[in-house]
Parts: structure tokens; C-alpha cells; sequence
């Protein structure tokens, strides 16, 4: 009986129509909702899923589980909030695809939060012709916390733009297209020279509200926050705060502590501020960056080659 792979996933039918032919040693059993999924996945050894988007019922669900392939760089939440997750389960990322859309949206926080292109519209609408002189990205400071493959993307694009790159990491190292790499210690000093300080980590305990009132307080009045990475990361209540009393001029956020963000918080109105409903990693031609990930990993898992097999995140024990 050939091993069965449970595609959790609303392009599920995509992904088994390409990798069916390609892999027909397995059985692909493509699904798009969460009661779909539990209902199919009993006999299943592998789960293909967005990591954020598994519910702790469907692991339950499948007592044959082996391997989680998730279909995001992401997986937190199999790691801290899936007691039924069973330690020799393997689980695999598709870290590395991202750096496109996540450091094109970073670009766009940048443009429309310097060139106000929120004012812009409203003067369009209004039929109003105002000029005004243009703040240029050219010479800004751009501080990326985290040095990891979507920073090392974001950071070439800043230095097409003329930007000055400076890197926070834990393990500072000399990267093409930073200008330095700065120990975490370090973090406060840079955060005071940025103009735009750009969040980048992994969520962890070490890194929970690591952007606090103390950093952001040390930021320029004209810098501005962006978040790309996790909400719980930054102190959402700092930021506000900052925006509030002018201590700095804007924030790009994608995403938040709490999810979907409340029509009620205060971050929605704000003139200053962009909100986007965590889009970051997301792309038109997702499936296309993924499946290279898939493909190869497949291939790795049937020939028992674990230690080939791109971004594990927990082996197998």
C-alpha cells in the first residue's frame, strides 16, 4: 500500500496534479477545509499544510503521522501549541522562498509611509494639486533585526536603492550587501541611527517583545517601524505610544499579537500607520516557489534520506 499524503491546502488539487506523475509511490489526497482534512487524514503518514492553519484536532486525527511538510517559513505554533504532536514526527519548512514578496512589501511600507501616498490619494480625490519636496530612501539607514535569507533579499534591494544596510543577528558575520552585522546587544544603538527599522525574527521566547518601549524609544522621530516577521515580537502598546507623542513618524505592520487584528484597535484609523492582514509571504506564483521544496523533500523522505532533505525543523526521533 503506497504511502498516503494528505494535502491540506485551497490550491490542494494543484499540488497533486503536478506532484502525482512526479511521485507515484505515493497517494496524494488533496483536501481544502479542516473537516476534510480530519475526516481523510486517519491512514495519512505526511501532512502538506500552512503550518498556522493545522488544527490541533486534525494531528490528532492521524495517528499515523510521520512528517509535516509545512508550506511556510513559520511553525511556531507546531512547536509550542500541538500537545498531540508526537516528538518523532519530522517537520520541514519552506524557509528560503519568501525574500521576493516579503522585501517587495517592505518596499511598499517605505515608498508610501516617505512619499505620503495615503495624502497623495486624498489629494487626487479632492482634485487638489500640491507639491511639496520628496523624501528620498537614497542615503536612509535601513537596521534589518535578523540576518536571515529574506533579510539577505531585502538588503540587495536596499542597496539598489542607494540605502546604508545594517544587520542585528545573533551570530554577526559579514553578509554581501550589509554594510556591517551588529551583536543583538547592539540592537539599541542601531535602532537610534535607523530610519527604518525592520523586523525580520523568528518568533521564540528569546525574542518575545524583544522591540520594546526601550528600542523604540530610542528611535528617531522621523524613523519608522516595520514588522514583517511576528506581532508578539513587538510591543504593540510601545508603538502606539510612540506614534501618539510623535517620538516616530510611521509604522508598516503585516502583522499582530492578536489575529485577525480587532476593528476596534486603534492601529486601523491611523493616518500614520499601514496595516496589511499578514500578506507578507504571500505571492501569485506561491505554488511555483514552493514546489522545488516539495519535490526535493519527497524524494529525500522515500529514499530514507532524512539528512538530505531541506529545512528540518524537528528530525525525527
Amino acid at each position: 500500500m503506497k504511502p498516503q499524503v494528505l494535502i491540506f491546502d485551497h490550491e490542494a488539487s494543484r499540488y497533486t496534479e503536478i506532484l502525482a506523475p512526479l511521485l507515484p509511490q505515493l497517494d496524494f489526497l488533496p483536501v481544502t477545509t479542516a473537516d476534510q482534512a480530519v475526516a481523510m487524514g486517519g491512514k495519512a503518514q505526511v501532512l502538506v499544510a500552512l503550518a498556522p492553519y493545522i488544527p490541533a484536532r486534525l494531528v490528532e486525527a492521524m495517528p499515523n503521522l510521520r512528517w509535516i511538510q509545512a508550506l511556510t517559513t513559520g511553525t511556531d505554533n507546531l512547536l509550542t501549541n500541538m500537545p498531540a504532536l508526537k516528538p518523532d514526527v519530522l517537520i520541514t519548512s519552506v524557509r528560503g522562498i519568501h525574500g521576493p514578496q516579503m522585501a517587495e512589501l517592505a518596499f511598499l511600507y517605505m515608498l508610501s509611509l516617505s512619499r505620503d501616498l495615503r495624502g497623495m490619494i486624498a489629494r487626487q480625490t479632492s482634485a487638489t494639486w500640491h507639491r511639496t519636496p520628496q523624501r528620498l530612501l537614497w542615503s536612509k539607514c535601513c537596521v534589518l533585526v535578523g540576518t536571515g535569507a529574506i533579510a539577505e533579499e531585502l538588503a540587495h534591494r536596499c542597496k539598489a536603492f542607494g540605502m546604508n544596510v545594517t544587520g542585528i543577528s545573533n551570530h554577526p558575520r559579514p553578509i554581501a550587501d550589509f554594510d556591517e552585522v551588529l551583536p543583538r546587544a547592539g540592537l539599541r544603538d542601531a535602532a537610534a541611527r535607523a530610519d527604518f527599522l525592520i523586523i525580520l525574527l523568528p518568533y521564540e521566547a528569546s525574542t518575545e517583545n524583544l522591540i520594546d518601549a526601550n528600542i523604540i524609544g530610542a528611535m528617531k522621530p522621523d524613523s519608522v517601524l516595520i514588522n514583517l516577521s511576528r506581532g508578539r515580537i513587538v510591543d504593540e502598546e510601545a508603538v502606539l505610544a510612540a506614534l501618539e507623542s510623535g517620538a516616530i513618524r510611521g509604522a508598516g505592520l503585516d502583522v499582530f499579537a492578536t489575529e485577525p487584528l480587532p476593528p476596534e484597535n486603534p492601529f486601523w484609523h491611523r493616518d500614520d500607520v499601514i496595516v496589511t492582514p499578514h500578506i507578507g509571504g504571500m505571492s501569485d506564483i506561491y505554488t511555483e516557489q514552493v514546489l522545488p521544496t516539495l519535490i526535493e523533500n519527497f524524494r529525500a523522505w522515500l529514499a530514507g534520506r532524512v539528512d538530505q532533505m531541506r529545512n528540518v525543523v524537528r528530525s525525527a526521533k
